[in-house]
């Protein structure tokens, strides 16, 4: 692994993307007691499937976060990126913490029966697309060049 130089800085994110997910948890339960919850048959089987898909997301979330541990970098994304990370769950998936907490959102709706958790998880991938990982994309390809490119080609980016 290179050491990045003191003045290179990582990819344009200035907002922190888990901060996207939690507002929109905030504003999914304001909607749920404030407005009106959306009507929802929630049976058991429903709120089960939510768990796992919530349980699904942790572990990606935090296999994700291993991986940068293990490789020595920082998962910030404003922070340079000394090397391309391409295993773990890099190997499925460009964004495995971005579709984690997306998962985890969904899971949420459907296992706390409030679907505008789960309605809004689209919306808070959407920002976090256009916040960070376009950002993000465009950094590692003008760092990494043909060696992302190659990744890219091989790996999709979110599922």
């Amino acid at each position: 692994m290179q050491q990045p130089d003191s003045t290179e800085r990582g990819a344009n994110v200035s907002f922190p993307p888990p901060l996207v997910y939690i507002g929109f948890i905030v504003l999914g339960a304001l909607l749920q007691y404030t407005i009106a919850p959306i009507p929802f048959p929630g049976d058991a089987w429903i709120r089960i499937v939510g768990v796992i898909i919530v349980v699904a997301g942790l572990a990606l979330v935090f296999s994700a976060l291993g991986t940068f541990k293990r490789t020595g970098q920082d998962p910030k994304p404003w922070t340079p990126s000394p090397e391309l990370i391409v295993q773990g769950p890099y190997r499925w998936t460009r964004n495995p913490m971005y579709v984690g907490l997306t998962c985890i959102l969904i899971g949420l709706g459907l296992a706390l029966n409030n679907l505008w958790f789960s309605s809004l998880a689209a919306v808070a991938l959407l920002v976090v697309h256009f916040m960070a990982v376009l950002p993000e994309e465009n950094y590692l390809k003008e760092k990494f060049g043909r060696s992302y490119e190659d990744y890219r080609a091989k790996v999709r980016r979110y599922i």
